[in-house]
């Protein structure tokens, strides 16, 4: 997974760094490469008015988001893809809660998707990690997150 350093910079605008931030969140949006097993993430939402934002949950709204979805598929005609979500935790090596274990599960479970998998990203005040999430078998592979520059960031299978 390849994650372009716009999308990346989006998602850092919201590190909680400070004790009234409230958790973000959002989906990841990108392409398959063809002839391959990498996946690009172009563009990343940000949270809208319809979560809910504390500071320790986030619960994104499904309209919103999945307006951005369907309208980047459509003009992309069709290689603009839902590939995952992220938010964020207020720590600094971020893991994921129960909670987001549970979500993640559903999600891979009941949610439409192209691919095999999910992408699921935490970004926390000092690292950003990340998970790929399996259907069949139900499984979460932790991926090793590498660099930050001008490529964005990379994450391979650990």
């Amino acid at each position: 997974m390849k994650i372009d350093p716009a999308a990346l910079d989006q998602m850092l605008r919201f590190q909680q760094l400070e004790a009234h931030q409230a958790e973000a969140g959002g989906v990841l949006l990108g392409r398959h490469i063809l002839g391959g097993h990498d996946i690009v993430v172009d563009e990343v939402t940000s949270p809208m008015p319809e979560d809910v934002r504390t500071r320790q949950t986030f619960h994104r709204s499904k309209v919103g988001h999945q307006q951005v979805i369907d309208e980047r598929w459509r003009s992309s005609e069709g290689t603009c893809l839902y590939l995952g979500e992220w938010h964020t935790h207020p720590e600094p090596s971020p893991l994921p809660s129960r909670v987001d274990l549970g979500d993640w599960c559903r999600r891979l479970l009941a949610d439409r998707f192209t691919g095999d998998s999910l992408l699921f990203v935490i970004v926390g005040t000092q690292e950003v990690k990340a998970w790929e999430g399996f259907r069949r078998p139900l499984a979460m592979i932790p991926l090793l997150v590498e660099g930050r520059g001008t490529a964005g960031r990379s994450c391979i299978r650990k």
